[in-house]
């Protein structure tokens, strides 16, 4: 697939600063800087909020870790199919430390021993909350609640809508995916047939 916009290396050859300050954090998160940043920076206005949202949506505040975060990141990006968030989700769910039976057994998790009915509420609703026509329906927000407050609630939905953003804006760009994001993918999401695709 042709790029709607041109990747990663001709827009990181031209760096908006503020956007290169802020996005040390993603060494954190991933080990580098997205190449959806680096598309991203052609608005400089776009590039700084989106990470400063990142970095809101995604910190770890109680019950809803940080690897919790990123498992519900990956479930979201599954049911939109782009394979780019989906790699990233799954390498920053490990290095915020989520189990490797869960790493290695996420497209199970409704039936998956590893994890429990807390986690499989919070993951119900980030599948059904990402489809279109959205299919949270009166059981799904009824087991929700019984887990989980609605300020943590509030927390599951920013990062759902954070990748929703995600996902539609790097399935409509081809942005190219990383070669360690690719390794993350191949590692935990190979059982399914992981493709690189159109993020080539």
């Amino acid at each position: 697939m042709k790029h709607v916009v041109s990747n990663s290396i001709t827009a990181r050859s031209r760096h908006d600063p503020e956007t290169k300050e802020l996005a040390v954090f993603f060494n954190e998160t991933l080990g580098f800087c997205p190449n959806s940043v680096w598309t991203m920076q052609r608005r400089p206005a776009i590039s700084k909020t989106f990470i400063n949202l990142n970095k809101a949506v995604m910190a770890n505040e109680g019950r809803v870790t940080s690897a919790l975060n990123r498992l519900i990141a990956w479930v979201s990006s599954n049911a939109k199919g782009c394979r780019y968030c989906q790699a990233h989700a799954i390498r920053a769910a490990e290095r915020y430390g989520a189990e490797q039976k869960q790493l290695d057994n996420i497209w199970e998790y409704r039936t998956y021993p590893g994890f429990s009915a807390v986690e499989r509420a919070a993951l119900d609703f980030s599948l059904a909350a990402s489809q279109i026509p959205n299919a949270v329906d009166a059981s799904i927000k009824k087991n929700l609640h019984e887990f989980w407050d609605d300020g943590e609630i509030v927390k599951m939905l920013g990062v759902i809508s954070l990748f929703g953003y995600l996902n539609r804006r790097n399935d409509n760009t081809a942005t190219t995916l990383e070669d360690d994001a690719i390794d993350s993918g191949k590692q935990f999401l190979r059982k399914h047939r992981f493709e690189v695709g159109k993020h080539q």
